[in-house]
């Protein structure tokens, strides 16, 4: 999914005063984070700010930061420390990339800042000790930590964080515009029947096994209702093994560039996760105005508030009854479409987390000069 540019007029550094030079690295190519850096170099160049990215090559790829005006460069070690060199801040996207941005920072100067886009809930054993002391690592290095939702903030405050924000992760506007409803969903071959879509890539905590338990008790709805899930990654061939023995009425779509336009034609969106932050699909869905049923876990309650479908995390019934009642009543779908929308229009826009951003990194270069 591409952003839109920032609408913000180049604004000159102050006089005597070179630019502010900020590293964005990013962990990754994943639509949430991916899309936020976009994003917030745009905002970011357009204020006069050099910024230089340090991702994956698939990133730059995928994003175009350079097109945003940053610079980039490779996510290896030697051209993630050669950035952080010459940096005034070093903002890292995730806990991964907080890890990597900390070590390249050793004897250097610049202050870290950490947007914490993750935060599973904790697992058991080794892996969960090991989670736990990376998170520990990365909270006590950054100098300010982001949150996208008060529980990552809680999150970051309790593994050592010396300062927690709150910073909403705004999506970028107009990422369906131009959607064409009845082209997606005959392509889809669900002219004459009810559309359900979930996106996200296919790993155990996003909760499709418990999605596909539903999606089993909906084949006696008439019609009866067609799942698609767009996204890839680890689970695709144990649910491509589950749809196709149990006969359900799911299509595993891939990895998919259009899944915001796939969105905007569905009759009613579904987020299983067993966690999610500032999630990018009930954002998307509730600025399209699709009827949403999520599970009432992490940030989403605080996202979406009176606007979505709420249910325990692992209630297949719950989940089940709640995306079947909203098929077979129109008008609730209509009434949760245009609360969708309300809600959207309350949550902080591209340049209010620009704004944000920007007021950190001026804050932390101050107090080093100071």
């Amino acid at each position: 999914m591409s952003s839109s540019p920032v609408p913000v007029p180049a604004q000159a550094p102050p006089y005597g005063r070179p630019p502010l030079s900020a590293v964005q690295v990013l962990g990754g190519a994943g639509p949430g984070s991916g899309t936020h850096v976009r994003s917030l170099t745009t905002g970011l160049a357009a204020r006069g700010v050099r910024v230089t990215v340090c991702a994956p090559v698939e990133a730059e790829g995928a994003y175009d930061f350079t097109g945003a005006g940053a610079s980039f460069a490779p996510d290896a070690a030697s051209a993630l420390r050669a950035a952080c060199a010459g940096a005034d801040v070093v903002h890292a996207h995730g806990v991964r990339a907080g890890l990597r941005a900390a070590l390249a920072l050793r004897g250097h100067r610049a202050p870290l800042v950490v947007s914490w886009h993750g935060g599973v809930p904790e697992a058991a054993g080794a892996l969960g000790r090991l989670g736990r002391l990376l998170e520990r690592r990365v909270a006590r290095a950054a100098a300010v930590v982001l949150g996208s939702s008060s529980d990552q903030v809680d999150l970051a405050r309790l593994r050592g964080a010396r300062d927690a924000r709150l910073a909403a992760v705004a999506m970028p506007a107009g990422f369906a515009a131009g959607a064409d409803p009845g082209k997606a969903r005959a392509e889809l071959g669900v002219v004459e029947r009810p559309l359900v879509i979930a996106v996200g890539s296919l790993v155990p905590r996003r909760g499709y096994s418990v999605l596909l338990d539903a999606a089993r008790a909906w084949r006696t709805l008439d019609p009866v209702p067609l799942l698609v899930i767009a996204g890839e990654g680890p689970q695709r061939a144990e649910l491509a093994r589950r749809i196709e023995l149990e006969a359900l009425p799911v299509r595993l779509l891939g990895r998919r560039r259009d899944a915001a336009e796939l969105l905007a034609a569905a009759d009613v969106a579904v987020l299983p996760s067993r966690w999610e932050g500032r999630s990018l699909l009930a954002q998307e869905a509730l600025r399209a105005g699709v009827a949403l049923v999520a599970t009432a876990v992490g940030g989403v309650p605080e996202l979406v508030g009176d606007a979505a479908v709420l249910v325990p995390y692992g209630d297949r019934g719950a989940l089940s009854s709640a995306v079947a009642g909203l098929l077979g009543d129109p008008a609730r779908r209509a009434a949760l479409g245009a609360a969708g929308r309300a809600r959207a229009a309350t949550w902080p826009s591209e340049d209010d987390t620009v704004a944000q951003v920007l007021a950190v990194y001026d804050e932390l270069t101050e107090r080093r000069r100071g």
